[in-house]
C-alpha cells in the first residue's frame, strides 16, 4: 500500500492507507486492541494487486486516528467518519469490506448511503439484531496491553494456534501498548452495551439495497455463525453467505487464498457502473 497520509474529516484527522486504481473499495478493520487498517488489510491489498483503489483507514480510536473531541466512539461515529472520509477523497461510489466491528459499520454505511455504496463484504461480522456479546469478544476487548494479553487475544481469534507466532504476538503487543489509553475508553465494562450499540435494527437492515456477501468461519467463537451471520440472512434483501470450514474469526489470515478469491470474484463480477 502507499505511504500513509492524514485526511481531515469533519475537522478531525483520519489516518489512511491507499493502493491501486480503479473502482474504490473502503476496507474497515475490526475492534481488537492494537488493530489498524494496515495491520488488518495490507497482505490482502498486496495480493489483490492494483485492480481496485483500496482505502484502509484507522477508524477513530484505533491506530493513529484519534477520537474526535466531544465523542466517545461507537457505531454512529465510525459510520459517519467512514462516509466523510470517502466524501473528502472525492469518491462518489464505492464498495465496502468490513471485518467484525467493521462489518457492522459497512452495513450501517450501506443503509445510510444507498447511492454511494455499491457492494458490501461483511467478514465475521457483527451487526445482527439481538446478537449477544460472546465470552470470547468480551475477553478480547478486556485484553491487557503486553505480550500475555496479545497472545491470549490472538489465540481466541484463530482456530489454528500455529498462527500465533512469536512475531505476531510481539507486533500486536507493541500496537496494543501504543493505543492502550484510548482503547480503554472505547469498550469499558459492562461490555454488552457496546455489542448492542453495534447491532443494527431490522428496519435498517431491510433498507440495504446493495448486494451483500457474508464470509464467516464455521468455528468462529468471537462472532459465532449461528448468532452473527445466519440471522442476517433473514433481514437483507440481496445476500449470500460463504462459510469456511476449519476457520475462526479471521478468514483473511486463516484462509487467505480462498478469502481473496471470494473478494475478487464478488467485486469483479458485480461491480456496478
Amino acid at each position: 500500500m502507499t505511504a500513509p497520509r492524514t485526511v481531515t474529516v469533519d475537522g478531525s484527522p483520519v489516518h489512511v492507507l491507499e493502493s491501486g486504481t480503479g473502482p474504490a473499495v473502503l476496507m474497515l478493520h475490526g475492534s481488537g486492541p492494537g488493530t489498524t487498517g494496515s495491520g488488518a488489510w495490507a497482505s490482502t491489498a498486496q495480493a489483490l494487486g492494483t485492480s481496485w483503489r483500496l482505502v484502509a483507514p484507522d477508524q477513530a480510536g484505533f491506530g493513529r486516528t484519534p477520537i474526535p473531541a466531544g465523542s466517545r466512539g461507537g457505531l454512529r461515529l465510525w459510520t459517519e467518519q467512514a462516509a466523510g472520509l470517502m466524501d473528502a477523497l472525492g469518491v462518489e461510489r464505492y464498495a465496502v469490506v468490513g471485518h467484525s466491528m467493521g462489518g457492522a459499520v459497512a452495513l450501517a454505511l450501506a443503509a445510510a448511503r444507498p447511492r454511494q455504496v455499491t457492494h458490501v463484504v461483511a467478514v465475521s461480522t457483527m451487526g445482527a439484531p439481538g446478537a449477544p456479546l460472546s465470552a470470547e469478544l468480551d475477553a478480547i476487548w478486556a485484553a491487557p496491553a503486553g505480550p500475555p494479553g496479545a497472545r491470549d487475544m490472538l489465540s481466541r481469534l484463530v482456530l489454528d494456534q500455529a498462527l500465533v507466532t512469536e512475531a505476531a504476538v510481539a507486533a500486536r503487543a507493541a500496537a496494543m501498548r501504543a493505543g492502550a489509553a484510548v482503547f480503554a475508553s472505547l469498550f469499558p465494562p459492562p461490555r454488552a452495551r457496546w455489542a448492542d450499540d453495534l447491532a443494527l435494527s431490522e428496519r435498517t437492515l431491510a433498507g440495504i439495497r446493495a448486494p451483500v456477501l457474508l464470509v464467516h468461519g464455521a468455528e468462529d467463537r468471537v462472532t459465532p455463525l449461528g448468532t452473527a451471520a445466519l440471522p442476517l440472512l433473514e433481514h437483507l434483501a440481496d445476500v449470500r453467505l460463504h462459510v469456511l470450514g476449519r476457520c475462526g474469526h479471521v478468514p483473511a489470515l486463516e484462509h487467505p487464498h480462498d478469502f481473496r478469491q471470494l473478494l475478487s470474484c464478488f467485486l469483479g463480477r458485480e461491480q456496478g457502473p
